[in-house]
C-alpha cells in the first residue's frame, strides 16, 4: 500500500513562496507517476501541476510560471514550489500517485495553504 504524507503548508502573504512536500512509502516511488491538486471551499478539486509518463511536468494556466513541481528519486519525495502566491492559491493540496502498471491511485490527506492579502 501506498502512503503520502503532505506537509509545508501554512499561512503567508500574497507574494510570498511556500514549498510543498511530499513523502512516499510502500512502493517504489520512481515508478509513480506524481502530480499536486488543490480543492478549494465549495470547489472541485483542480489538477495544479503533474509528471507525465515521459517524466515532462504540465501545469494549471493559472498556476504556470509560479509554480514548479519537482521529485528526489533518492528521498522519495515530491515537491510543489510555489511562487508569488496569490489568495486565489488558497486551498487543501494533495499529493497524487499514480502507477501506470497496476492503474491504482494514492491520495495523500492533504495540506493546508491560506494566501492573505
Amino acid at each position: 500500500q501506498v502512503q503520502l504524507v503532505e506537509s509545508g503548508g501554512g499561512l503567508v502573504h500574497a507574494g510570498e513562496s511556500l514549498r510543498l512536500s511530499c513523502a512516499f512509502s510502500g512502493f517504489t516511488f520512481s515508478s509513480y507517476v506524481m502530480s499536486w491538486y488543490r480543492q478549494a471551499p465549495g470547489k472541485e478539486r483542480e489538477l495544479v501541476a503533474a509528471f507525465t509518463l515521459s517524466g515532462s511536468a504540465n501545469y494549471a494556466d493559472s498556476v504556470k510560471d509560479r509554480f514548479t513541481i519537482t521529485r528526489d528519486n533518492a528521498k522519495n519525495t515530491v515537491y510543489l514550489q510555489m511562487n508569488s502566491l496569490r489568495p486565489e492559491d488558497t486551498a487543501v493540496y494533495y499529493c497524487k500517485a499514480f502507477g501506470p502498471v497496476s492503474r491504482r491511485t494514492f491520495w495523500g490527506q492533504g495540506t493546508q495553504v491560506t494566501v492573505s492579502s
